[in-house]
């Protein structure tokens, strides 16, 4: 299971994590910040460039290797929750979590209580401190965790927030996080 968050950049950040992707890669769900009406035609044009399936979540769905899950822009804060044996989505209207919603640290904190460590963390490019206190939970919960660096960030703001109260394993390049992903996730093997 891997869980991503990203704002300022973060579309563009996205789509060079996803691109490189296998069509049987570990289950993605995505918390970017975006406003409402915009995460339909990002996941369209993901979709048709990704050998992942890219969908705009939905409230229930099945989480499946392969799929990638984007939180709804505006609308609702998006989770990992539990059905049975099941990974699913689960999005809710609560109020904005720091000033956000979707918000990326509920996303992680959902992660750190349903995946653990079957969870892999990662921060890309953003203004602000979304995700770095959820990224600290799921480091604490056994997760890997994974802040983009400074120097490939647009706006190194949520990456730094999460490495300076120690939430990120390391910051690395944007252009190795797909394959730091795969690697860890393969790390797991039969628990991912």
């Amino acid at each position: 299971m891997v869980l991503i968050g990203a704002s300022t950049g973060g579309t563009e950040a996205i789509r060079q994590v996803l691109e490189p992707m296998p069509a049987n890669s570990p289950a993605i769900m995505i918390t970017q910040h975006m406003p409402a009406g915009f995460t339909r035609s990002f996941v369209q044009r993901l979709d048709k460039l990704c050998a992942v399936h890219v969908h705009e979540a939905e409230d229930g769905q099945r989480v499946l290797p392969g799929h990638v899950y984007l939180a709804p822009g505006g609308v609702a804060h998006m989770r990992l929750a539990r059905s049975g044996a099941n990974y699913i989505v689960r999005l809710e209207q609560s109020e904005p979590v720091n000033r956000h919603r979707p918000s990326v640290d509920v996303l992680f904190n959902s992660a750190a209580q349903v995946a653990a460590n079957n969870a892999v963390g990662v921060l890309l490019t953003g203004m602000g401190k979304d995700g770095a206190q959820g990224m600290l939970a799921m480091k604490q919960a056994g997760a890997i965790t994974i802040a983009q660096d400074e120097a490939s960030s647009v706006v190194f703001g949520m990456p730094r927030e999460a490495l300076l109260i120690g939430a990120a394993d390391r910051g690395v390049p944007l252009s190795e996080i797909s394959e730091l992903i795969l690697a860890s996730a393969g790390s797991y093997g039969h628990r991912v």
